[in-house]
């Protein structure tokens, strides 16, 4: 079950590797996850000190009045990766014109999973032409369903 998705980050960016992680996360928020309070809108991944983290992702309380005073909803949280996949992210992270960002939460049996990528940024132009192919496709599988 998709629990959050990127939708902006598909519009902007075009992915070049995707990869899964596992998230760190407490107990409460992995209830708010479940129920829908998780927003990956403006979230991004760094690599610091050989270990990974999501900067950015919102996960609001799961009960406000029973978590903690100290909580942020937007505090970073590690990422769960082999050594070898945090090194391509450092090093995707240290090109010019390339980012990681979080695509999609969602779980995997009993874990939650986060699918993140590194990505390049779309030109206004390749944008505009994606949208343009959307939606002849949509006019052309109308058109088939109607005859």
């Amino acid at each position: 079950m998709i629990y959050a998705e990127n939708k902006k980050a598909k519009h902007d960016f075009s992915f070049l590797k995707e990869y899964v992680a596992g998230i760190k996360l407490l107990g409460f928020e992995v209830k708010a996850v479940r129920v829908g309070k998780a927003n990956l809108k403006g979230s991004h991944v760094i690599v610091r000190g050989g270990e990974a983290f999501v900067v950015g992702m919102h996960i609001s309380p799961y009960q406000p009045k029973n978590t903690p005073e100290d909580y942020d909803p937007e505090r970073p949280r590690k990422l769960l990766l082999q050594k070898k996949e945090i090194e391509e992210i450092a090093e995707a992270e240290k090109q010019k014109g390339l980012t990681v960002v979080p695509v999609m939460l969602y779980n995997k049996g009993a874990f939650l999973k986060l699918k993140i990528a590194t990505a390049k940024g779309k030109k206004k132009h390749d944008k505009r032409e994606e949208i343009k192919k959307r939606d002849i496709e949509r006019e052309l599988r109308r058109s088939l369903k109607n005859k």
